[in-house]
């Protein structure tokens, strides 16, 4: 079994789990993330139509439903929004939560949309679980409109934490696996975010590896804590 093929079978087995312990572990303050990001890739489309944003990584659908919200909070009207993940676990639970919505079992780094065909795409702490990130990367480039945007939430590596990091760091490493494992009744997943972590890539990296696939940045923040990084790029 690859590496990959591990992360997705992981996932299968905490599915049935996984939105609880979201919303213990990160104590509600992850639906301001989410909704942030979703205003903000709103604001710089500044268009009233969007024809599709694709969600990758969807995981339970959690964000797909935040673009629907906030897209009606901001005067958008939205054709279709598409969730992409390759646990099949995951994507049940989602098809369960969203009946009304579009789910497709598929790796980030081959979407079965067409060319040039969405105005978002999104991945929210999924970035980390490609393996193959670069050419994930690239192939958000395919699928993207020429002025798409990528928006991604994410973990980041923090390589100089302030005192409020080092108790983030702590957190993750200490009360999370835990909260998380006895939750899930699944140690390792909680074990390995913390993990992913500490072995991804800092913001600056990110950056790089996105201007790399062709994208310009237009928003880098981190959000309470340093803990959650949101980032915006353009397709050149």
């Amino acid at each position: 079994m690859t590496k990959q093929e591990k992360i997705v079978s992981m996932f299968n087995d905490i599915a049935p789990t996984y939105d609880r312990a979201n919303r213990v572990l990160s104590m509600g303050v992850d639906t301001f993330w989410r909704r942030r990001a979703c205003d903000l890739a709103y604001g710089y489309c500044n268009a009233s139509t969007l024809d599709s944003i694709v969600d990758v990584a969807c995981g339970t659908g959690d964000m797909m439903g935040y673009w629907r919200r906030q897209a009606d909070k901001n005067g958008v009207a939205v054709s279709k929004i598409v969730g992409v993940d390759p646990s099949e676990g995951m994507v049940g639970v989602g098809r369960e939560k969203f009946p009304e919505l579009a789910f497709h079992i598929a790796p980030a780094t081959e979407l079965p949309q067409g060319g040039a065909s969405a105005d978002i795409i999104s991945i929210s702490y999924g970035i980390r679980n490609v393996v193959e990130r670069q050419a994930g990367l690239r192939e958000f480039n395919r699928v993207l409109k020429p002025g798409g945007l990528v928006v991604i939430l994410e973990f980041m590596k923090n390589e100089n934490p302030s005192m409020l990091g080092k108790v983030r760091d702590w957190y993750m490493n200490n009360v999370l696996p835990r909260i998380g494992g006895l939750i899930s009744n699944n140690y390792e997943a909680y074990r390995y975010l913390p993990d992913s972590i500490e072995g991804f890539l800092t913001v600056a990296k990110m950056r790089a590896e996105l201007e790399e696939a062709g994208f310009e940045m237009l928003y880098t923040k981190s959000f309470s804590m340093d803990i959650s990084t949101l980032m915006i790029a353009r397709k050149k």
